[in-house]
């Protein structure tokens, strides 16, 4: 009984087909994920951030040395440094691989022509590893031309300029078998006077490099005005067609060439230092002509405007002359030398009148100010039209010396009478040459400010409550509209620099 349930267990077909299926399924899951690594084997984590993902995708190979060591199983865009987007692989290595120094280094490279890609990790000599999940940075990686860059030049455009250039070679050779075999025939004696042309041309000292520099450079100079050559070559053709129909001219014209190159030749010789000296002048003028490609975009339309108004140059020159001999005119008169003598001595008493008014207009705006209050202060209609708004003064006749008395003998200072119905005591407040800014160029406005010290009277032996002195201390800053300062560029002065002087205070200057 017991081998016969053995041989039908090993018999029963349905078992062996379920069997079948779970290793068929088995060894199928198995091919699928084996391009992202093989289930239950260990692998380390490698991150790389590279410029360009060049095509590649998850499942990739890892290699090093052509074998096979991992796959990218992950890639995510990134931004770089520099503000473009690249791409930051993710990478499982294999544990005997999975070691990668610090210094190591990736490429992208293709795997074939049909686009297929892959890894290439450079393993370094570092005895320092990147850790489990650690990241490759991007200076250590790196992007070259790939094929399907190169392929990607092939554009439909360029394809069919290719074909029209080769159909026009073939125009271009085809009934020409003779003169083929002639220029064939031709060849060696130009390859051997070919050979020291080559000779000189590649000595360091005849600089060819510098010459398709400089070639490039005037070539660039030149790409601007391509219709004004265009229009050149067309009268070129023109003078040509002259020159063909006068060949004795133009032979007799060959046959002095060789004594005028040979004179030619000597000249320049002598021109060498000359030359020498012109190239040193060249270089000093290099930063100036760079800058030229900034200025001849503003600098040429001026140009031509000017060439159009230089057709009435003629008779703006002739007018010119007129006014040039009234200038000789005036020059010569006796005058004159008076009468700039005079205007000298105008700008030396102005200017410094100027630098002490100036900043109340450009800091205070004292003068903008005068005309609105001014406005105010004749705003009183009446019925021939508007008056001057006035107030009278009055004041308590009980304190001395007030607005109000009759032969006051000494300026108010709050003395003698104190009544609360009165409002208070006057004081004298007469600060001369409110300044407008202080010695630095601050703002300090103190004319039309709110508010006066009770007392300012540094030279008064009495020490009444006066607020005579000039300047209030301290800075009163700007007014509404003013600024903060005196403008960058002008200059300035606290105290007026010309006339009578208040006496120096230096406590408060």
């Amino acid at each position: 009984m017991r081998s016969r349930s053995q041989q039908s267990a090993f018999a029963n077909p349905v078992l062996i087909g379920a069997v079948t299926v779970l290793i068929v399924l088995i060894a199928v899951f198995l091919a699928y994920n084996a391009n992202t690594g093989l289930p239950f084997v260990p692998t380390r984590e490698l991150k790389v951030d590279i410029a360009n993902g060049s095509n590649l995708v998850i499942g990739n190979e890892v290699r090093s040395g052509g074998f096979r060591i991992g796959v990218i199983s992950n890639m995510k865009p990134i931004a770089l440094p520099s503000g473009q987007t690249g791409a930051q692989l993710t990478l499982n290595l294999d544990q005997a691989h999975g070691k990668v120094p610090v210094d190591s280094t990736a490429t992208i490279q293709p795997a074939s022509v049909l686009g297929t890609k892959y890894l290439d990790l450079h393993t370094g000599t570092s005895g320092q590893v990147i850790s489990d999940g650690g990241l490759m940075p991007l200076g250590q990686t790196h992007v070259p031309v790939q094929f399907d860059d190169v392929f990607k030049t092939f554009d439909p455009k360029t394809r069919v300029a290719v074909q029209d250039s080769l159909s026009g070679a073939g125009d271009a050779l085809t009934a020409r078998g003779s003169a083929l075999n002639d220029t064939i025939a031709s060849l060696p004696p130009l390859l051997e006077h070919l050979q020291p042309v080559a000779k000189y041309l590649s000595d360091p000292s005849t600089n060819l490099t510098g010459f398709f520099s400089n070639l490039e450079r005037f070539m660039g100079a030149v790409a601007p005005v391509a219709r004004v050559n265009a229009d050149l070559f067309t009268q070129m053709a023109t003078t040509f067609a002259a020159i063909d129909r006068e060949p004795k001219n133009l032979q007799a014209t060959i046959a002095k060439s060789p004594s005028t190159e040979a004179v030619s030749t000597e000249s320049l010789k002598v021109q060498q230092p000359f030359l020498v000296d012109l190239t040193t002048f060249g270089k000093a003028m290099t930063p100036a002509t760079a800058s030229l490609n900034k200025a001849l975009p503003a600098f040429v339309p001026a140009i031509e405007a000017g060439t159009k108004t230089l057709a009435s140059a003629p008779s703006l020159n002739a007018n010119l002359q007129q006014v040039m001999n009234a200038l000789k005119g005036l020059a010569q008169a006796p005058g004159t030398n008076v009468a700039l003598n005079g205007l000298v001595s105008t700008v030396n008493t102005l200017n410094p009148m100027v630098r002490y008014l100036g900043p109340y207009q450009t800091v205070c705006d004292d003068w903008n100010y005068w005309w609105t209050y001014l406005s105010e202060h004749i705003s009183e209609q009446t019925a021939f039209g508007f008056a001057q708004r006035a107030l009278l003064n009055q004041a308590n006749a009980a304190q001395p010396n007030n607005v109000g008395s009759q032969g006051a003998t000494a300026p108010v200072n709050g003395g003698g009478f104190d009544s609360p119905t009165s409002g208070g005591n006057a004081f004298l407040h007469a600060q001369p040459y409110g300044a407008a800014i202080d010695n630095q160029g601050n703002a300090d406005c103190e004319t039309g400010q709110r508010g006066y010290p009770k007392k300012l009277n540094a030279f008064d032996p009495q020490g009444r409550n006066l607020a005579v002195d000039p300047h209030t201390p301290g800075n009163q800053g700007a007014t509404f509209k003013g600024l903060t300062r005196v403008p960058a560029g002008e200059t300035f002065s606290r105290n007026p620099q010309t006339g009578p002087q208040l006496p120096a205070n230096p406590s408060n200057p």
